[in-house]
């Protein structure tokens, strides 16, 4: 266990610190070598993890890459622009638009998509109608926060989602009929906590007249136009693959090559340049990390978690799912929600009681927020923030994720009793 620990956060130090540049994907690989050299895991773990994360990273870098291709056509930019203007220049209510907007961007494009596309163009926004420091930071908050607590609904909203709804084999209809519900109050819990929390940073009014009109940040109107019919087509297609047990992946990734080829097509994208700005890193993060993780396993830290599952037990089926989405949570607050929901995967699989799986998702989803090493969609959201010259420490995030994340999980949580 000491020499499996060690493995894992030293690859967990580095996949955070990144040190003179060094990718996620390569330092979580490197730990995964480790790993094998030193017998930790063997090749036919790595046989194993492979199977188990493969659809899942597929399907992620097809949600992405979509993304970049309608971040491109001036998709993301055209709803941030109508969401402002919607909002009347009434700060509250723009407030509101925001998580909602945030929402949907999560539900059908993951939270990573949310981090990587939607942030810059909100951070830009907000500059460009002068809002304070305080008002910034508010928005900017509250919209990384609503990009994981609201990655609840479809398998394809959250990468935890699709390793969790693939390992124990969850159909994306039984998946929706399941998590709608506690993701609609996660979406209203999260909008009133963060409201409460925020509601002196917001300014009253906001001069929206000096936003451009929504439709003229379009750059390619009949890519737009097909966007729409196309989005419902994929989504449809989720639906039909669920009939017939096709990977998610087939969806996700055919679906974004052949819309990368449309664009193409109506030189509404540069393929190339796409294809290599889409973050292939992951493929490697995922791969390497879920090896290093299972090194965790096979030195027993799953039959130790199984083992505290099944004492709560005994104290009902409420306490049950409640005491294993905090368990998630708080596990995915310290070592990141990644390598968390494996472990619980395979723990939750010694119980037996897979229903617990959807527990562990909303666990793994919420619990991130309370601190900044919880996600990669969180690290994501904050080297975006970064590069546009905004640098949220540590203790400010905290003071926001420790406050609102237990009582949205909590009333989460709720929605699967």
């Amino acid at each position: 266990m000491l020499l499996a620990g060690t493995i894992f956060l030293v690859t967990l130090i580095l996949v955070i610190w990144q040190p003179k540049g060094l990718q996620i994907g390569t330092s979580a690989v490197a730990g995964a070598i480790i790993a094998l050299l030193l017998g930790v895991v063997s090749i036919s773990d790595v046989i194993t993890v492979t199977s188990i994360v493969w659809d899942a990273t597929l399907a992620f870098i097809g949600i992405i890459l979509l993304s970049m291709v309608l971040d491109e056509i001036g998709f993301f930019e055209w709803a941030a622009v109508k969401m402002a203007k919607l909002s009347r220049g009434n700060g509250h209510l723009m407030f509101l638009n925001v998580l909602l907007l945030g929402s949907l961007v999560s539900a059908f494009f993951a939270n990573d998509g949310a981090a990587l596309i939607l942030t810059p163009i909100l951070l830009a926004k907000m500059k460009y109608l002068k809002m304070d420091t305080k008002a910034i930071f508010a928005f900017l908050m509250a919209g990384g926060f609503i990009g994981d607590s609201a990655s609840n609904p479809l398998v394809i909203s959250n990468l935890t989602n699709i390793v969790t709804a693939g390992y124990f084999d969850i159909g994306f209809l039984e998946y929706l009929q399941t998590m709608f519900f506690p993701n609609l109050l996660s979406i209203i819990a999260s909008i009133i906590v963060l409201w409460i929390f925020f509601r002196k940073s917001i300014p009253e009014r906001i001069d929206i007249d000096v936003l451009p009109e929504a439709d003229s940040v379009i750059k390619n109107r009949v890519m737009f136009k097909i966007s729409w019919w196309f989005l419902g087509l994929l989504l449809a297609g989720y639906f039909i693959g669920d009939l017939y047990n096709v990977p998610v992946s087939f969806f996700a990734l055919g679906g974004a090559l052949l819309f990368l080829g449309i664009a193409t097509y109506f030189k509404a994208t540069k393929p190339i340049m796409t294809i290599k700005s889409a973050p292939w890193q992951v493929v490697w993060f995922s791969i390497g990390l879920y090896v290093v993780v299972f090194g965790l396993k096979n030195a027993g830290l799953t039959d130790q978690i199984a083992q505290w599952l099944v004492a709560l037990k005994a104290y009902g089926k409420e306490v049950y799912i409640i005491g294993t989405g905090f368990t998630s949570a708080i596990l995915s607050s310290i070592m990141n929600n990644m390598p968390t929901i494996m472990v619980m995967d395979l723990a939750i699989d010694k119980t037996g009681d897979t229903f617990l799986a959807y527990a562990n998702i909303l666990g793994s989803n919420l619990g991130p927020k309370m601190t900044p090493i919880g996600s990669l969609a969180t690290l994501l959201w904050l080297h975006v923030l970064a590069k546009k010259g905004v640098n949220i420490g540590w203790g400010e995030y905290m003071k926001v994720g420790l406050i609102v994340t237990p009582p949205v999980l909590f009333i989460a949580l709720l929605g699967l009793l």
